[in-house]
């Protein structure tokens, strides 16, 4: 989780990462999309690999980068205990309650009903 937090700490990195959500590229062109040298490009997506964030796949002569998502669920578990749920989420979780307590009640409501019939 720390190389994941570190990794993504960085805005070109974090950049990258936008860029690599939707495809994949090239080194060349992420950098091509950045003012900064292409060895500077090369160092950051060095620490994404190593990270885990992203991978490199080989096609003929050229290498592509590809996100991979998996190494940010711990981090996202972990950033989810601060995060307060909405007032929607609120709603949706007093709905569900709602609707689970009124299917008890039905049940409970036909099985003394059930058991009323076979007593009469």
């Amino acid at each position: 989780m720390d190389e994941v937090a570190g990794a993504i700490a960085d805005p070109v990195r974090r950049t990258i990462l936008t860029m690599l959500r939707n495809s994949r590229l090239s080194a060349g062109e992420i950098a091509d999309r950045f003012m900064i040298s292409r060895p500077a490009v090369s160092r950051h997506l060095r620490v994404l690999r190593e990270s885990g964030l992203v991978r490199d796949e080989l096609v003929g002569r050229r290498r592509f980068y590809v996100l991979d998502a998996g190494p940010f669920t711990e981090l996202v578990e972990w950033l989810g205990q601060f995060v307060r749920p909405s007032g929607l989420e609120h709603r949706l979780d007093a709905l569900e309650t709602e609707v689970y307590r009124t299917r008890r009640e039905r049940r409970t409501r036909d099985l003394a009903e059930r058991e009323e019939e076979n007593t009469a």
